[in-house]
């Protein structure tokens, strides 16, 4: 076990170490440690590494002029500047709130940008308002859609978070696919098959095999197959291609930069800048008195948890999962496993900062 506070300063350390200010290093691992502490390693410290290799190939700029460069009272699109996504996303995400204020709803495209981190964290900005926050970006082609051999859309995620009076605030965060990448990679490093449902393999068929990705095959759609609805899931996942790519100007389809994922992958964009994102606020006085939305929230929330369960489980509010994990670990540490620990230590080594354990 590793303490967040640890974590969190060793991440800080190296992202300034490529060059941050102190304030984006500070901001871009409190985005990544959020990430372990709600349970999604996948999208947490394990990615730091990552993030360094872009660096290293000149994928992102340590000191980025982020601005706006086109807008209206309601609307932005914002150039990061190759910076972070873990800094874009919540300056956009801060434009959003602003716009909202004055408009009723703020929306806000992005391009030229880079991996935000988890989607959640930047749609719960707009929640400390009174406001609903959405967050979603696109991201690099892993996935075939629905009986597709080639893969032409990321895991393109969806955050929504809404606030409540006393209840804690819902959170929706999903990405449009069966599962993140991520996922395959933690199964990867333990040496261990995937379950039947997540990816296909270069002929297009169901497989176990946790590597198959890297080997030609593809992550599947939410829903898996057509007749469980993966049609469906493509249809979000190019919803969320559509709003942060094509809206922005950034990259689209099989153009968006990879993440360093499945090894290093050269970018091969073509159509747009970097990678993009999407966000709104929604201020909920523009609708209804934000108290009278709350309590009724919290009914909403209370009535859900009553509803009956299954024998042995439990009904749950999107966001409760995360939320209990955060409790836990914040308490207990955060579990990192071996191959990411080394991959830390390898870091540290490699810029002179050492890993509290």
């Amino acid at each position: 076990m590793i303490s967040a506070n640890a974590l969190r300063s060793f991440t800080e350390q190296i992202f300034l170490a490529i060059g941050c200010s102190e304030s984006d290093a500070q901001l871009a691992a409190d985005v990544l440690v959020s990430a372990d502490l709600r349970g999604v390693d996948s999208h947490g410290v394990a990615r730091l590494p990552g993030y360094v290799r872009l660096y290293d190939h000149g994928r992102i700029n340590p000191q980025p002029r982020i601005q706006i460069v086109h807008e209206t009272p309601s609307t932005a699109v914002i150039d990061g500047d190759k910076g972070l996504g873990l800094v874009v996303g919540p300056w956009a995400m801060q434009v959003a709130i602003e716009k909202a204020r004055m408009a009723g709803t703020g929306w806000v495209a992005v391009r030229n940008s880079n991996h935000f981190g988890i989607a959640g964290y930047h749609a719960l900005l707009a929640a400390d308002h009174d406001m609903i926050g959405q967050a979603m970006t696109h991201a690099a082609p892993l996935v075939a859609p629905t009986y597709s051999l080639d893969k032409l859309l990321g895991t393109n995620p969806i955050a929504v978070a809404v606030p409540a009076a006393t209840e804690p605030t819902f959170l929706a965060d999903f990405a449009s696919t069966a599962v993140a990448y991520g996922k395959l990679e933690i199964l990867q490093r333990k040496g261990q098959d995937i379950p039947l449902g997540w990816a296909q393999d270069a002929e297009g068929n169901p497989t176990t095999d946790a590597n198959a990705v890297r080997n030609g095959g593809a992550l599947v759609p939410l829903g898996t197959d057509r007749e469980h609805g993966s049609h469906k899931g493509y249809g979000l996942g190019s919803i969320v291609d559509i709003f942060s790519g094509v809206l922005s100007g950034a990259n689209y389809g099989p153009w968006v930069p990879p993440f360093a994922t499945a090894g290093f992958m050269a970018a091969t964009e073509g159509v747009g800048q970097g990678t993009g994102h999407f966000f709104g606020a929604m201020r909920i006085d523009a609708f209804r008195p934000a108290d009278e939305f709350k309590t009724h929230m919290d009914t909403w929330i209370q009535r859900f948890r009553q509803a009956r369960a299954v024998e042995g489980k439990q009904v749950l509010i999107p966001g409760d999962p995360e939320r209990m994990m955060e409790a836990d670990r914040l308490a207990s540490g955060i579990p990192v496993v071996e191959p990411v620990v080394k991959s830390l230590l390898e870091l540290g080594e490699r810029f002179g900062v050492a890993l509290a354990q």
